[in-house]
């Protein structure tokens, strides 16, 4: 089997690889081959003509019912199962073969019709598309995967035909003749393996006839459809013998043999007479002319072929098997069949001597041994007996557990019919002596006994009252509980006592309530026997209430239960009580609640469409203003390192900066927009907070000192765990409002402690704060009129400063009184000093170093950026190649290269092109000037997706506006990798 198991997976493989190329290679995906086939004549047809849903469903229906009845899949997952593990897998991974089998048998179909319409069968497509094609590779492997397919599916059918043929049809006979002849038998293994060798060859041989008479006229898929049909006749006598207790064998034989008349005079006789092996006049008049039993319109029913064949084989057949099982007793074997269900393992009780027979264990290895070898055979016994702790001498007589293993064992090989077969023979040839038989009524007279005891021990640890009554409603079983809930004497409760004395006698005692016994006594027998429904009874005598059942036994009687349900009643009528009082007040504050929710909702739903609409407006105004801001800060960058000692330099530094503080402002809008959105995750370090303080002092004192503000930080040396970025942002926020609204004064920057927090507090002496207007003022588009008068703004600041806290769960607050000043704090979880924690703004900047001797290839769709990053790039010593699409890259690069003879340094490559998107574009230089060309993507956008992408193909990011100093980290990092290389 495994060499199957491999076969399947080639088959899959290959499958999967021409269904790839046929949709990506001959056509441009999907889209492209479902409009090439609407340009079709026949395609147009095809998706023009619609589903044919009765041919859908009689194909899916004889899918069904081959998975679970061809010979072969019963090979597979009964005979060659060797754990239940193996089971379980086969559950999730046959399926999950499937469905992987199938996905490209769709565009392979519709790419066939595409290219060759009906002028081939569609059998050849797979193999035919790739050859027209060109591709040999593709075409070798299709038909290596069409070989492995078709070996796989001989070797499995030929081999569980085989064994069908021999167990059930051959073995049976030589059975039988050794049997009859007497004597010992004589050694099976190679006779059986012989039989099924020749019956392979009869097989196969057979299955070449019926291909040469009919492959000339029906398509490979046209017969496994007609033989699926064939083997569907065996799905009324499979599901009947399941689920219908009164099928017989009888019946079963009838239906399969209508069933099988039936197709081959409606599916099968049609395919040869289409071949050339009859007169057309059958199919178009009928049998002598009878046209109402033309094989294809039975009765005037003219429909598709197969499922009018389906259709009329399985009706058929079900009406046999139903009409024969009915008008047929069933045989005594049939009803335990139906009635009773032994496990293969089932173990008897160990207080019961096990029933002996006069067959020896040697008999019953040297018999088995015959047919599966001696030692597979010894092992066998070997692991029965140490599983059931057993000592199987050679000359102890063997129990029906031992005779059932050994029927097991020998029907692997023979098939049960003749395994059953061969151990009767064995047990006649022994047969025991007066003696032995009786022992063995004496044991299975102390089991029956036994059994009877343990059973009413059951019935009398059962909490509910059981009773069992005969078709002739007399007493036969019942336990305690029965005569304690009805007060039934132990000398009046015996068996054949009839139910309708029991019922009486209670009726009479008063025990079912006041009125006339004899209508009490009708109308509970009436419940009892003929309704047989649930009802409540209360015995007068304890005030209890009785739940009373009746269930109808197989062979006819009837089993009723009695359980005292009189708490569970108490406790449901107190509840009722309690419910109509409850029931009119959860109605009112339902209908109020109701009314409040839906006024909630609808405000909810507006204040959440305008929140949506605000976040889109910012997220793509950030994004659009970042491409030209980008182009500026090249240009701008490039200003500084070029007027460096000039007149100019000032005010080159001041636009830097400049630009600069136009960055923050955009990274707080677009962050505002993630923040919405959810999709900005904080990054929790460990940092001292001293290290935000300076660089903010930095940032700020010039700005206060132009406003004539006395500006002071306080240092800290302690150390928190926060997101470094966001804790700098929320704090420069709040020190920049500050300095913003205080015409006069002060601003003050410090720290307190907090119990294992810090509060970072902002003090001014500004316009302060109302307390009314103190809940508003962190919404976005929030500004006060007096702040409004002195200062410009947007009313973003404190909207940030409340999101970012809330991402970062450090708490925010503020104390004011208007015209005195205003104090605002957030508080930061501290944590253990880590002097080995380089501060980030205390890092070297990357060196000036120049580049000279490097080239770079610029790839941007926007002219003022490439024109920016080249004078960037050539103030340190870079040469610089620009292009503003992959063609043009390509080109310029083939320039570059019959130049120089080689290719560039390194490509930077933005991400949204006009042809697509920087990723691919780096992938397709790569493939065409060396796999290794390192490679850098400028990009505005900061999702997960790019960045994971980027990643996984060795792209580094930079994202926009691009800072000069990463752009020359890389830079230099890309310098020392290729000289450690060389």
């Amino acid at each position: 089997m495994l060499a199957v198991a491999t076969e399947s997976l080639v088959k899959l493989v290959t499958f999967s690889v021409v269904g790839i190329y046929v949709t990506f290679v001959l056509f441009d995906g999907p889209g492209d081959l479902m409009r090439a086939l609407a340009d079709n004549p026949v395609g147009a047809h095809v998706l023009s003509g619609g589903l044919n849903g009765g041919n859908w469903i009689v194909m899916t229906t004889l899918s069904f019912l081959a998975v679970l009845l061809l010979p072969r899949m019963f090979h597979v997952g009964v005979v060659e199962n060797h754990t239940s593990a193996e089971l379980d897998r086969a559950r999730w991974l046959f399926p999950l073969y499937l469905v992987a089998i199938n996905l490209f048998v769709i565009p392979i179909a519709l790419g066939g019709l595409v290219r060759y319409g009906t002028a081939i069968e569609a059998d050849s497509f797979v193999l035919r598309l790739p050859l027209d094609a060109g591709a040999s590779f593709v075409t070798v492997l299709a038909f290596v995967g069409g070989l492995s397919a078709a070996t796989a599916m001989v070797i499995v059918s030929s081999v569980a035909l085989a064994l069908m043929v021999c167990n059930e049809l051959v073995a049976p006979i030589l059975v039988r003749r050794v049997g009859r002849d007497g004597g010992d038998e004589p050694d099976m293994v190679r006779t059986l393996l012989r039989v099924r060798r020749a019956a392979i060859f009869a097989i196969l041989l057979l299955a070449y006839v019926y291909h040469r008479l009919v492959a000339d006229a029906s398509a490979l898929a046209d017969i496994g459809l007609l033989a699926f049909a064939a083997i569907a006749q065996f799905a009324p006598a499979f599901f009947g013998a399941l689920f219908w207790r009164r099928g017989t064998a009888r019946g079963a034989i009838a239906g399969i043999l209508v069933g099988f008349v039936v197709w081959l005079y409606t599916l099968a006789v049609p395919t040869f007479v289409e071949a050339g092996y009859g007169s057309s006049s059958l199919l178009l008049n009928g049998p002598f002319g009878l046209w109402l039993l033309r094989p294809q319109a039975l009765f005037a029913f003219a429909f598709d072929p197969l499922a009018h064949g389906v259709f009329w084989s399985l009706l058929l057949n079900t009406a046999a098997f139903v009409s024969v099982s009915l008008t047929r007793t069933p045989e005594p074997i049939e009803r335990l069949q139906a009635n009773v269900f032994v496990p293969s393992d089932f173990v008897p009780t160990p207080a019961l001597r096990r029933w002996r027979t006069a067959v020896t264990v040697d008999d019953l290895v040297s018999t088995v041994a015959r047919y599966l070898g001696e030692e597979r055979t010894r092992r066998a016994f070997g692991e029965f007996g140490q599983s059931h702790a057993l000592a199987l001498n050679g000359n102890r007589p063997a129990d029906l557990h031992l005779l059932r293993f050994a029927e097991q064992l020998l029907a692997s090989a023979i098939g049960a019919a003749s395994s059953r077969l061969v151990l009767s023979l064995l047990v006649k040839r022994r047969d025991p002596s007066t003696k032995a038989a009786m022992k063995l009524l004496d044991d299975a007279s102390a089991a029956i006994q036994y059994n009877r005891d343990l059973l009413q021990i059951a019935l009398d640890q059962v909490g509910q009252g059981i009773s069992v009554f005969d078709r002739e409603l007399g007493l036969i079983c019942w336990n305690r509980q029965f005569r304690q809930i009805l007060d039934l004497s132990p000398d009046f409760a015996q068996v054949g006592v009839s139910l309708q004395a029991i019922v009486r006698d209670r009726a009479e005692h008063g025990e079912f309530g006041p009125g006339n016994p004899e209508r009490i006594i009708k109308d509970r027998l009436d419940r009892l026997v003929r309704r047989m429904e649930t009802y409540h009874e209360r015995l007068t005598s304890t005030d209890s209430v009785i739940e009373v059942r009746t269930s109808p036994m197989p062979d006819g009687g009837i089993v009723t239960t009695w359980t005292d349900i009189t708490e569970r009643v108490t406790s449901a009528e107190a509840l009722a009580r309690a419910n109509e009082t409850l029931e009119r007040r959860v109605r009112e504050r339902t209908e109020q609640l109701t009314r409040l929710n839906g006024e909630l909702s609808r405000a909810k739903a507006e204040a959440d469409e305008a929140n949506l609409g605000k976040t889109r407006f910012l997220a793509a105004a950030g994004h659009d203003i970042l491409q030209p801001l980008n182009a500026a800060r090249l240009y701008a960058t490039s200003l500084v390192e070029k007027t460096e000692n000039s007149p100019l330099a000032t005010h080159a530094v001041n636009i830097d900066q400049s630009l600069d503080a136009v960055e923050e402002i955009l990274g707080a809008l677009l962050d505002i927009s993630r923040l919405d959105a959810g999709a900005l995750k904080p990054e929790f370090g460990v940092f001292r907070i001293d290290d935000i303080l300076k660089a903010l002092k930095v940032e700020f004192e010039p700005v206060a000192r132009d406003r004539g503000l006395r500006l002071t930080f306080l240092s800290c040396g302690l150390w928190v765990r926060s997101d470094r970025r966001l804790l700098r942002r929320l704090v420069q926020n709040l020190v920049s409002n500050a300095i913003k609204y205080t015409p006069r004064g002060r601003v003050l920057v410090g720290v307190r402690r907090r119990r294992g927090r810090i509060a970072i507090e902002v003090l001014d002496t500004g316009l302060g704060i109302s307390q009314e207007q103190q809940k508003v003022i962190f919404q976005e588009f929030q500004r006060l009129d007096q702040g409004a008068k002195i200062a410009r703004g947007l009313g973003l600041g404190l909207s940030i400063v409340e999101r970012i806290g809330r991402v970062l769960i450090h708490p925010i607050g503020l104390d004011s009184v208007p015209g005195k000043g205003s104090r605002f704090w957030v508080e930061v979880p501290t944590t253990a000093a880590m002097p080995n924690v380089a501060s980030e703004d205390g890092a070297p900047r990357p060196s000036a170093a120049r580049f000279d001797g490097m080239t770079v290839l610029c790839l941007d769709n926007e002219e003022t950026i490439l024109a920016g990053m080249e004078a960037l790039l050539v103030g340190w010593g870079v040469r610089g190649v620009k292009a503003r699409d992959q063609k043009d890259a390509s080109e310029q690069l083939a320039t570059l290269v019959k130049e120089t003879g080689h290719g560039p340094d390194m490509l930077l490559v933005d991400y949204h092109l006009d042809d697509g998107n920087g990723i691919d574009a780096v992938v397709q230089l790569r493939w065409r000037f060396g796999s290794d060309l390192p490679a850098a993507l400028i990009t505005a956008d900061r999702g997960p997706q790019v960045r994971q992408e980027a990643t996984e193909k060795a792209i580094s990011i930079l994202n926009k506006p691009v800072k000069p100093a990463a752009l020359r980290a890389v830079l230099a990092q890309w310098r020392t990798q290729k000289a450690a290389a060389e």
